[in-house]
């Protein structure tokens, strides 16, 4: 193609489109074609997000006709999904048939968690609704991008947040044998990672100085971190995963505990998640304890781990808008257009957010 590739989000005002527009008004290959909300079309893109007038100073919110039209026009266009789940599927499926009848292939990365499971039963049980688009899943595969070096499918969908942190801290040790299959994870994540429609969960008076768990050992990612990690690992694992509601906006911080099923020291685990992640540009691993200010923001991970005698804790920072959501997303998509991996991504952390 001349000139940039075409670039189209789905889910109009909420935080991770918000974050796509941001990271793909700096991008070298993809240009922001159309933002599509349902509920402000024709509205001011800086009106929802005022911190991008300076990239977007005259874009306006896309209806769902004028996305059909970009993506019928565009030989090749890069559409990302972050409508919510329960809405993505049908939009995507509405959207690429559309794109089929006009000859065009527009290569599509979800973040919703309509295409995260092989079957619509598994999806059913989980989210307690019909599947959106059942024919569509098997041209959607769902991984973390460090995880899963050949894409044998058209289309990505991008695990969760909170799922992108326990598999980069588990699978390695997983498919190196070196822990046990059952695993404990506590996480803590920032109130971003609850949407931008308040909620007492996210309200800032009530969540301001505190911490608490949700959903304790019920969360509905774990089924989804399940099937990933056995996808990426060959070994089924258990999770018993206890979520916490952390005083922050951005990040993501779990800790995962494991039993060894050797004698394994911390260097020599640290050693295999080294090995694990070695040309990963995004994924540093350090004897040093992560910290959320380090990667706030940015598409990057930090691991840690320690073992004290039959035990391994392995630490692990994420930014749950960036590498969590619309950072991991915009790496998948760079590789479907065959760029290169970190196009777009480099920027570190603000250290200071």
């Amino acid at each position: 193609m001349n000139g940039p590739i075409p670039a189209v989000v789905l889910g109009g005002t909420g935080y991770v489109a918000g974050e796509l527009a941001r990271l793909l008004a700096g991008h070298p290959h993809f240009a922001l074609a159309a933002l599509m909300s349902d509920s402000a079309p024709g509205e001011p893109v800086a009106a929802a997000f005022p911190h991008l007038a300076s990239a977007y100073p005259r874009l306006r919110f896309s209806s769902q006709d004028d996305v059909r039209g970009i993506l019928c026009e565009t030989p090749q266009a890069a559409l990302f999904s972050a409508a919510p789940h329960g809405v993505s599927a049908a939009l995507i499926d509405a959207l690429l048939g559309a794109a089929a009848r006009a000859g065009t292939h527009p290569r599509v990365v979800d973040i919703s968690a309509d295409f995260r499971y092989r079957s619509a039963e598994e999806y059913t049980q989980v989210y307690r609704h019909a599947h959106g688009a059942p024919a569509r899943l098997a041209e959607f595969t769902c991984a973390v991008p460090e995880q899963l070096k050949e894409l044998t499918t058209p289309h990505v969908a991008h695990p969760g947040c909170f799922a992108t942190a326990i598999l980069l801290a588990s699978v390695p040790l997983l498919k190196a044998g070196l822990i046990a299959p059952s695993i404990f994870v506590s996480g803590v994540t920032g109130s971003t990672g609850s949407g931008r429609k308040p909620v007492p969960g996210t309200h800032h008076p009530l969540r301001h100085g505190d911490l608490y768990s949700y959903s304790a050992l019920q969360h509905r990612h774990v089924p989804e971190v399940t099937a990933c990690a056995r996808a990426a690992s060959g070994v089924t694992a258990q999770y018993a995963f206890v979520p916490h509601s952390g005083p922050f906006a951005r990040g993501i911080h779990v800790t995962l505990q494991a039993a060894l099923t050797g004698n394994s020291n911390s260097e020599q685990v640290l050693g295999t998640l080294r090995a694990y992640y070695e040309g990963c540009p995004f994924v540093r691993v350090s004897t040093d304890a992560p910290r959320v200010k380090d990667v706030a923001a940015s598409n990057y991970a930090h691991l840690s781990a320690v073992v004290m005698g039959g035990t391994v804790a392995v630490l692990c920072a994420i930014d749950n808008l960036n590498k969590g959501a619309a950072g991991g997303a915009l790496q998948w998509m760079n590789r479907l257009f065959g760029l290169p991996e970190t196009a777009g991504l480099t920027a570190p952390a603000p250290g200071w957010t």
